[in-house]
């Protein structure tokens, strides 16, 4: 069986203003989206619907948006939001935004991609997933990659765990974050400059993973660190929720050395 998907981006989207109805525009670009298909939306032009824009200094900017200092080197700070996410300057850019502007992330991507899901639904009767992007670096590795920071109907991580490989070795260890490869292969069609903020991934399917509804930031959560964690080790349960999944997860805490918690301490 061959298997594969195709990934293509979304063209004649217009420049978002803060109050447009993101899915409505995606609607009229894309009227022929199909049930199953994976949109992938750039935060930006969230932020942007959503009116998280602001006309101060960009470093007053991410310190409205830290709550922990993570690293800093000059002026390039790794900090933790309000998300839970550590990335550099706290997601805020300055790129595709009017001068003296900065974007901030959305409030609550996965809300976000929830909201876009049912306009989708409402305006063209399809059943898509939704999947909400930002740049992130990487630890130790020259260049950004596309991830996701929130996502609708998709299920945002592959738990192997317990699974056999050909050799016959059970896996221990692995779990894929499928939205965020999803994520970077919709970038490749998107790009940082080519003003294409949506791509639809079409044909991506799983018979181990149905479509269901999964939260990037529960996902993203360290496992040493949660208490959901800890109180399903000393049961000796295991989450089998998708979107809780990350509780459990009894790995090293630098799987996720650029995700981390939640929460905000």
């Amino acid at each position: 069986m061959t298997r594969g998907f195709s990934v293509h981006g979304i063209d004649g989207m217009p420049e978002v203003q803060e109050g447009d109805d993101v899915a409505a525009l995606i609607a009229e670009a894309a009227p022929d989206l199909q049930d199953g298909d994976i949109v992938v939306v750039t935060s930006k032009v969230v932020s942007k619907a959503e009116g998280r824009m602001m006309s101060l200094d960009r470093q007053k900017a991410i310190d409205s948006e830290t709550v922990r200092l993570v690293a800093e080197r000059g002026d390039t700070r790794i900090v933790e939001t309000r998300h839970g996410f550590v990335l550099a300057a706290a997601g805020v850019d300055a790129s595709n935004v009017p001068a003296g502007w900065v974007a901030l992330l959305p409030e609550d991507p996965d809300a976000s991609a929830r909201a876009l899901r049912a306009g989708l639904r409402s305006r063209l009767g399809v059943d898509v997933a939704v999947i909400v992007t930002d740049t992130f670096g990487r630890p130790w590795r020259n260049g950004l990659v596309d991830v996701a920071i929130g996502a609708a109907g998709f299920p945002v991580l592959d738990d192997h765990r317990g699974r056999t490989d050909a050799h016959g070795h059970t896996l221990e260890m692995t779990v894929t974050a499928l939205a965020d490869e999803v994520a970077a292969a919709a970038e490749l069609v998107k790009g940082k400059l080519d003003a294409v903020p949506v791509a639809v991934v079409r044909g991506w399917r799983s018979k181990r993973l149905p479509m269901m509804p999964a939260r990037v930031r529960s996902c993203a959560r360290r496992p040493r660190t949660c208490s959901g964690w800890a109180r399903a080790r000393r049961s000796g349960r295991r989450s089998t929720t998708v979107g809780r999944c990350a509780r459990s997860l009894p790995q090293p805490s630098t799987a996720h050395s650029s995700i981390v918690r939640s929460r905000p301490r």
